[in-house]
């Protein structure tokens, strides 16, 4: 059997577009290690009007209105309400799409592609051989099948957190706390490495998540020191652990080179670099773009003589269309500046961003903006932020100028 489209993965990528794909009635098959359903172990927070156009906030396990960052001795309210997905129900959300699409899913490992003349099969480590029209790999941010070129520095976001519950509260009562940079706790030593911050939110019933986080760090900050700091951050404070329900690890690329657009198998996720550069967010931008790449592909397999690259190529250029492509080289070089930041031109950085109207900030995070608009944030923030910032803004624009002339050019 030829299905007009093989998924792999079966993480919030995979399952995202596989539900878009039934969505246009396209016969779809799911390869994957463990199929659905199958637990997430990490947490997957979103601003709550990024929800509210696709009506999804129903998929939300909690929501908080206050919403701070503490940075350069400040305390911002944000003045934007933050929730944290449940992640059964979003799973569900996903499956029921499929179901409806009577989705047949199978349980293996890619092991190489094959494309034919008008369809790709992929022999699995298990024997088995699956074909469809096209293969989307959706396996992770070490993908089965797609290539890429190599990077010498890959820059990681790295998380240590706990749920459970404390001596006293961590935080403020119904309280999200998106960063929260105070480092009275730490020696000067350790001042002098990476960055790292407070993410936090009061789940209600006396349990909160807390969460000590590096944004991007090439190479990544372990696991130990995240732990370490965490454990002195809460002690600072006179907060000791008294119940631990979850403990969650998070490591992943933020600046991973694009996949080659050229090649037959399409991706979708992280094994297509989708992870937003400049937050590590991701989810928001798959329920927003699978539905416009479903589309692309829906039309291409219409037409059965067309190969798997033609069929790719149609949906890579809706994906990485030319105005994504530019406003990734920016936030690649805003990735690159704080990288490179010490941690009190950080926090000003922060604070200033913070401060900019809601209006920009909030799309600069959501990736909503076009490169057109985009610029105009980035210079209010230019203006409105500390000397030494710009200082190192000016510097970096000549140090890393080949990203700004790509999004220029591209």
């Amino acid at each position: 059997m030829v299905f007009d489209a093989l998924v792999i993965g079966s993480g919030p990528a995979g399952l995202a577009i596989a539900a878009a794909l039934c969505d246009e009635g396209l016969n779809v098959a799911g390869l994957a290690p463990v199929p659905p359903p199958v637990e997430w172990s990490n947490t997957y927070g979103i601003w709550c009007d990024e929800l509210e156009p696709m009506n999804l906030t129903h998929l939300l396990s909690h929501r908080w209105q206050n919403s701070v960052v503490y940075a350069a001795q400040q305390k911002i309210d944000l003045q934007r309400d933050y929730g944290l997905f449940d992640n059964t129900r979003l799973q569900n959300y996903f499956l029921e799409r499929c179901d409806r699409g009577k989705m047949v899913w199978y349980q293996g490992t890619a092991a190489a592609v094959e494309h034919l003349a008008n369809r790709s099969c992929v022999p699995t480590t298990e024997g088995t051989t699956l074909s469809a029209r096209i293969v989307i790999d959706a396996s992770g941010h070490k993908p089965a099948l797609l290539n890429r070129p190599k990077r010498d520095r890959i820059a990681y976001q790295a998380a240590y957190g706990i749920v459970g519950r404390f001596s006293a509260p961590p935080i403020e009562s119904q309280q999200f706390v998106l960063m929260d940079y105070r480092a009275d706790h730490l020696s000067s030593d350790e001042h002098q490495a990476p960055s790292t911050f407070l993410y936090a939110m009061d789940l209600g019933n006396d349990i909160f998540f807390v969460e000590e986080t590096s944004l991007a760090n090439s190479p990544a900050v372990t696991f130990e020191v995240l732990q370490q700091r965490l454990e002195k951050r809460l002690a600072f404070r006179g907060v000791q652990v008294k119940e631990v329900q979850h403990v969650e690890y998070c490591l992943f690329p933020m600046n991973l080179p694009l996949p080659s657009l050229e090649q037959a198998v399409m991706g979708f996720g992280g094994a297509a670099s989708m992870v937003h550069p400049a937050s590590g967010y991701m989810v928001g931008a798959l329920l927003r773009r699978a539905p416009r790449v479903a589309k692309s592909i829906a039309h291409a397999v219409g037409n059965l003589n067309d190969p798997p690259a033609n069929i790719a190529t149609s949906a890579w250029q809706i994906l990485w269309s030319s105005d994504e492509m530019r406003k990734r080289a920016l936030y690649l070089f805003g990735l690159e500046n704080l990288m490179r930041f010490d941690e009190q031109i950080l926090q000003n950085f922060f604070a200033s961003f913070f401060r900019l109207p809601q209006s920009q900030w909030s799309a600069f995070l959501a990736n909503t903006l076009s490169t057109p608009e985009m610029l105009p944030t980035m210079l209010n923030l230019f203006g409105h932020t500390t000397n030494e910032v710009r200082w190192n803004l000016i510097r970096s624009a000549w140090s890393d100028r080949e990203l700004l002339w790509e999004a220029l050019v591209t």
